[in-house]
């Protein structure tokens, strides 16, 4: 985000913080802004109205509160006032940041809950179970597909099974990606679950599972590199052969036996 809209977010995210310390149920404010995403997504003239620079914010809250006075909670017309009140550099901004402080509305739930470890731990694997199976990522994936059978795998797949929030966002990220890939939808939810937990998540890929004392030395290796609690996600790939491979955000550290092959084949082919 540009300058002006990165200034909005945090103002979004600082009433988001407000109202949920004032008590407001987390996952009701997270559907209720999910639904104001949708009514934003679904009309051009409305998202025009909203996110136009050059309109008085005063005049966009108005208009916000019009429209979704008696609608939606007190506290969710709070938030996406403070939202539209702000300059945005474009619609798509403010819309992306409304998605996002829904998510973490929802993660908030987790987290009061003691469960937001799991709910991580569980959408980086299911984001894993989809990856690896090709008919299941078409099914859910295919724009195409029926929108009610996307939710109904999910379910069968979570359902009884995960936390009610990951279930929760695991359709969201199958059933509203907003144009985005799937493994891209669940990375961002994975990232603001990150954000919440104030740490960084290293996806680490290897041949077998590390052990405890490897996960303990990796973490606290990595924390000293970024200055951050570190949550690692295994992901164990037999055809790397040995070592490891690291990634924290877009930074990564290829320390695998392939790569080395790899690098020879490309020497020797030179």
């Amino acid at each position: 985000m540009r300058g002006s809209s990165r200034a909005a977010a945090i103002a979004g995210s600082k009433a988001l913080d407000a109202v949920l310390a004032g008590g407001a149920d987390p996952r009701v404010l997270g559907d209720q802004l999910l639904a104001v995403v949708g009514v934003i997504d679904g009309s051009a003239t409305l998202r025009r109205a909203l996110g136009d620079p050059s309109r008085e914010g005063s005049e966009k809250q108005a208009l916000a509160e019009r429209l979704l006075d008696g609608k939606v909670s007190a506290e969710t017309i709070v938030v996406v006032k403070t939202l539209v009140g702000q300059r945005w550099a474009t619609e798509r901004d403010l819309s992306d940041t409304l998605e996002e402080l829904a998510v973490t509305s929802i993660l908030a739930g987790a987290e009061k809950a003691g469960r937001i470890d799991r709910v991580e731990d569980e959408l980086f694997r299911f984001e894993r179970i989809v990856a690896g199976n090709p008919e299941l990522r078409d099914r859910l994936t295919n724009r195409q597909g029926d929108v009610q059978a996307k939710a109904g795998v999910v379910n069968a797949l979570l359902g009884g099974k995960a936390a009610e929030e990951t279930v929760r966002l695991a359709n969201l990220a199958v059933v509203a990606p907003r144009g985005r890939k799937f493994d891209r939808t669940l990375e961002l939810y994975l990232a603001l679950a990150a954000r919440r937990r104030e740490q960084l998540t290293a996806v680490v890929t290897a041949a077998t599972d590390l052990t405890e004392q490897q996960r303990e030395r990796l973490a606290a290796a990595l924390q000293n590199i970024y200055g951050k609690p570190i949550l690692l996600q295994v992901v164990i790939e037999e055809q790397v052969l040995g070592g490891v491979r690291v990634q924290v955000g877009d930074e990564v550290v290829d320390g695998t036996v392939l790569r080395r092959l790899d690098e020879a084949r490309r020497h020797i082919a030179g």
